[in-house]
């Protein structure tokens, strides 16, 4: 199992040099993360994509699989992130008309030795990039902004939950 340097950080040797945790060593168990962004565009963007009237098709249908598949991949993307069996993946896309925007919400779990912060917070992050991507056409001005872990629960740090 890896230890922390002196610098309180775990992915990081004696010599200062970036490896993968050795994580063979910790117990397997339930774990959840929860992360949440949102993407900021004007009033008749936001419209354009509730009503169902983007050239590109369903906004919010192809950028909640565009979450999940991320979420798939994230130890593709991230150098450092184990490879998970990710055992749900949800994504929740709510128009909301005081940003205006879409917030965009994504529950990860796994059985596994390593928490699923990162693969939640991928699926956030490539779900916002697929409706900017969606409607960019309209409104280049879009705002992706408040990534961030809402929630996390499992293993040996136990439950973190986000202040308000």
């Amino acid at each position: 199992m890896s230890t922390p340097t002196a610098s309180g950080l775990t992915h990081f040797d004696d010599q200062g040099q970036a490896h993968m945790v050795d994580v063979s060593q910790k117990p397997v168990t339930d774990r959840v993360a929860v992360a949440r962004g949102h993407v900021v565009m004007t009033a008749e963007t936001l419209s354009l994509i509730t009503e169902g009237r983007a050239k590109k098709g369903d906004v919010l249908g192809i950028a909640r699989l565009a979450g999940i598949m991320a979420a798939k991949k994230t130890a593709d993307l991230i150098p450092l992130c184990h490879p998970l069996p990710i055992t749900k993946v949800a994504l929740d896309l709510t128009p909301d008309h005081s940003l205006p925007g879409i917030v965009v919400e994504a529950t990860v779990k796994t059985g596994g030795q390593t928490g699923v912060e990162m693969e939640a917070l991928t699926a956030v992050s490539v779900a916002c990039l697929t409706i900017y991507d969606m409607v960019k056409a309209v409104e280049k001005s879009m705002r992706i902004e408040g990534i961030r872990l809402i929630l996390k629960d499992g293993g040996k740090s136990g439950r973190y939950e986000a202040k308000a």
